[in-house]
């Protein structure tokens, strides 16, 4: 028994060394891509004001004073789930140059180059959604539901994300092709992201597309932002959300690393 737990201490001290170095790796690499750099910081600012002012003076959402108060958590799922279109290119590109035969090569956890990616981008998300809250605070948006509340939105945008990041993974898992994952892995975000409650209240919608945008995982997440972005009832929508998104986990987490070791096969 206590030879087992050694081993569990030890597999357990590999396997988060192994994370930290692929993760430190990823980061290093958003660093010194400027396109990459721009794309996490430009583009989620971007999405704030233009969508803010582009909608802001036509869209009066019930219960609502401020648009952006409604849009901003749209936006947290909307820049997440375009950027993690970039997991899926790099683990594209990896293949593509042979880098994670490399990985195969090193005596390393081999789940860890996907979960070291993941926690890259969630590192990047972070930042994203700290520096989108930035700007929308000096343009009016606000936390109405306390800090607490506030620190819940976070870490549930920062969930979604995790998820979003696995998908893309599998989704360069199979593809292979740098190009392909982005387009790929972009096209699904577009079609859920304005099929749901994002921009404009689901009862605005046609009645067969309420229909689909009320169970959409999207609407559900960002459904559950608002809630603890605005205040009033959260627990409901926080659970739909957290459901979503452990399902989807269960099923990528499992599938990508199946998809890994066989996709590095010698």
């Amino acid at each position: 028994m206590a030879t087992a737990g050694l081993g569990t201490s030890r597999g357990l001290r590999w396997l988060l060394s192994d994370l930290s170095v692929i993760t430190a790796r990823n980061l290093r690499r958003l660093v010194r891509v400027p396109t990459m750099i721009a794309f996490a910081t430009v583009q989620p600012v971007l999405f704030v004001l233009l969508f803010t002012y582009v909608f802001g003076g036509a869209i009066r959402p019930p219960g609502v004073d401020k648009y952006v108060d409604f849009l901003l958590p749209g936006i947290f799922v909307l820049a997440i789930a375009f950027g993690a279109s970039q997991t899926g290119v790099a683990i594209a590109d990896d293949l593509a140059t042979g880098m994670i035969d490399r990985f195969r090569a090193l005596p390393m956890t081999r789940s860890a180059v996907l979960a070291g990616r993941t926690a890259a981008d969630a590192v990047r998300n972070l930042f994203v959604l700290l520096l989108m809250t930035g700007v929308g605070h000096a343009i009016g948006f606000r936390f109405h539901a306390g800090i607490p509340a506030a620190t819940g939105a976070l870490g549930l945008a920062l969930l979604i994300g995790v998820a979003f990041s696995w998908i893309n993974a599998l989704v360069g898992l199979l593809v292979r092709d740098a190009e392909a994952a982005g387009l790929v892995g972009l096209m699904p975000v577009i079609v859920l992201v304005f099929t749901s409650s994002t921009f404009v209240p689901v009862a605005t919608m046609p009645g067969w597309l309420q229909a689909f945008a009320k169970i959409n995982p999207v609407t559900v997440t960002v459904d559950a932002l608002r809630a603890l972005v605005l205040g009033g009832p959260t627990a409901d929508h926080v659970w739909q959300a957290l459901a979503w998104i452990t399902g989807l986990l269960l099923v990528t987490v499992p599938t990508a690393v199946l998809r890994y070791r066989h996709t590095t096969a010698a």
